[in-house]
């Protein structure tokens, strides 16, 4: 079969104008980027429309290394609903560079289901990334020179919370000296990088509503403390508005195509397993303005990205999904069922069988949200039919509407199947009003204690000195309201990325706390993540090459 980037290479595509015009945007409000991309602003967005729209949450089991394909799935979706008659949009998040030049490479989804044009897409596309990148490295700047303009007046900081970032996985970065020199280089302090999903800029622009809200939350950034242990927020400093026109152009989501011209808003890109891991809000929203159906996913699996869209995007955007769509492969069902990582591509009953009980806390943790599940078997070339038989069986004893994609192959006909049950399912059982893990009123460690246990199966939850620390700051601020966002290993329920299958009786350790009160979340991190990825053995980027004047590699 053609590599992606031969397929996205052979598509044709549109101009933006006319995939614009096929959902009703007026074309003089947008913003081209080319001929291909353009950005429409969010004061589009109607919340009558809004309501109105069936809005759908792909997510999936416990990943493997590999991925699950819940891109692939999306797209793939979006087209097989557009070829039976449906007005479906896309909401999906754009990608970091540092996976693309990593682990991963590209993510637009894959073979006949992606997101175009993929090159642009997986790059630079519209700068949204630099902007926030810029953004949150002009606040450190801003901070560093005001308290070395300050000094002599006796000002100073007891702790510096902000963090500089950037869009590449650099390990050497997490922890850094500034300042070091002459006099006129700074003051000397401890510093250090994370990637820039992780920054709470990210999270600011995929949680404010306009433009308004993005510039209270931006003057509302906790900086540090004082050394009369006063917390420092943006606003002290004065330079909210100044960080706002950096991230005018970026608050508007980005509208380009898949490889059968459906539309597809791209807005945003924290990771779930470092940050709440959802599109921005103003891109769903915008997404059902034009849609009758919105397709949008979660990071990673269901336990990090779907509790997270749910628990805080959905919590904060008033929204509801009436189905969500949870993908499942062989290949992750049998890691989850004892298989090593080596021999997941080859057939193994047993094996498969054994992976049902990931599946099925998946299942078990959506239903308690209130929602619909709809099981999506994502299909690999070498999966046997015998294998996929036994996953359709489990998912009819289960109750639960099971659908085979093939979208990767076939395109939007291979996601026929998957198209009508959806639309079948959502009309005839849609999901529940949402049932949140935890209320606003809960403490702090209620909260991270409710999505430890009800979520990942934890036994028991520690909290470090540190996070103990922390979290008594945050509540003295008034912040024990804000939902919670658990930073942990995506490969496993637990805080052990090796811990595969559904691990129980275990301590879910917290280590770390960080207060984003401009974002209005607490993220609780767990065990050993690390917000500022490394590179592995062999990067993608040995693989992205320049042939022939053609970009090669971003598959």
């Amino acid at each position: 079969m053609k590599t992606d980037i031969e397929i996205a290479r052979e598509a044709k595509l549109k101009p933006i104008n006319e995939i614009a015009g096929q959902i009703g945007i007026d074309t003089e409000q947008m913003e081209p980027y080319g001929k291909y991309i353009a950005k429409v602003p969010y004061t589009n967005i109607s919340e009558e429309n809004v309501k109105k729209s069936k809005l759908i949450l792909v997510t999936a089991i416990t990943p493997t290394k590999a991925g699950i394909g819940k891109t692939t799935v999306s797209v793939g979706l979006a087209l097989g609903m557009a070829k039976i008659g449906k007005k479906a949009v896309l909401a999906l998040r754009e990608p970091s560079l540092g996976p693309c030049f990593g682990m991963k490479g590209g993510a637009a989804g894959g073979g006949y289901a992606q997101v175009l044009p993929m090159e642009k897409i997986n790059l630079h596309f519209t700068g949204d990334f630099h902007a926030i990148t810029s953004a949150n490295n002009m606040i450190a700047a801003l901070l560093d020179n005001y308290i070395f303009q300050h000094k002599a007046e006796g000002f100073g900081m007891r702790q510096i919370l902000w963090k500089r970032v950037m869009d590449i996985n650099d390990r050497n970065l997490r922890h850094i000296v500034t300042g070091l020199g002459p006099y006129t280089n700074g003051l000397p302090q401890e510093g250090g990088f994370d990637i820039t999903p992780a920054s709470e800029i990210m999270a600011i622009l995929c949680l404010a509503k306009d433009l308004d809200d993005l510039r209270r939350r931006i003057d509302n950034i906790l900086l540090g403390y004082t050394l009369e242990n006063k917390p420092l927020y943006v606003k002290d400093l004065g330079i909210g508005g100044a960080i706002t026109v950096l991230l005018k152009d970026a608050i508007n989501p980005n509208l380009v195509q898949t490889t059968e011209n459906t539309p597809a808003f791209i807005h945003g890109g924290p990771f779930a397993n470092i940050a709440h891991g959802c599109n921005s809000i103003i891109a769903t929203k915008m997404a059902m303005t034009y849609g009758d159906y919105v397709i949008t996913e979660a990071g990673f699996g269901a336990d990090l990205g779907a509790e997270k869209f749910l628990d805080i995007k959905c919590r904060k955007a008033g929204l509801n999904p009436s189905l969500t769509v949870l993908v499942a492969t062989l290949q992750g069902l049998k890691m989850h069922g004892g298989i090593e990582e080596s021999e997941i591509k080859a057939p193994n009953k047993e094996g498969v069988l054994r992976g049902f009980a990931n599946l099925d806390r998946h299942i078990s943790n959506l239903k308690n949200f209130g929602q619909t599940v709809l099981v999506c078997f994502n299909k690999y070339a070498h999966d046997t039919d015998e294998e996929i038989a036994l996953v359709r069986q489990h998912c009819i004893e289960q109750g639960v509407p099971f659908a085979l994609n093939n979208a990767f192959c076939e395109g939007g006909s291979g996601a026929v199947e998957l198209a009508n049950l959806v639309v079948e399912t959502i009309e005839d059982n849609p999901s529940a009003p949402l049932r949140y893990t935890y209320t606003d009123d809960m403490s702090i460690y209620e909260k991270i204690t409710a999505v430890a246990k009800s979520i990942y199966g934890a036994e028991t939850v520690s909290f470090s000195p540190e996070a103990r620390n922390k979290i008594a700051k945050a509540e003295k601020l008034g912040y024990s309201t804000f939902p919670v966002c658990i930073a942990k290993t995506q490969y496993s329920f637990s805080q052990d990325p090796k811990a595969y299958g559904v691990p129980s009786k275990f301590n879910f350790d917290i280590k770390d706390f960080v207060i984003n009160a401009g974002a209005e979340m607490l993220v609780a991190i767990a065990g050993d993540i690390i917000r500022m990825p490394g590179l592995p053995k062999s990067p993608q980027a040995l693989r992205i090459d320049i042939v022939n004047g053609q970009i090669d590699g971003l598959s």
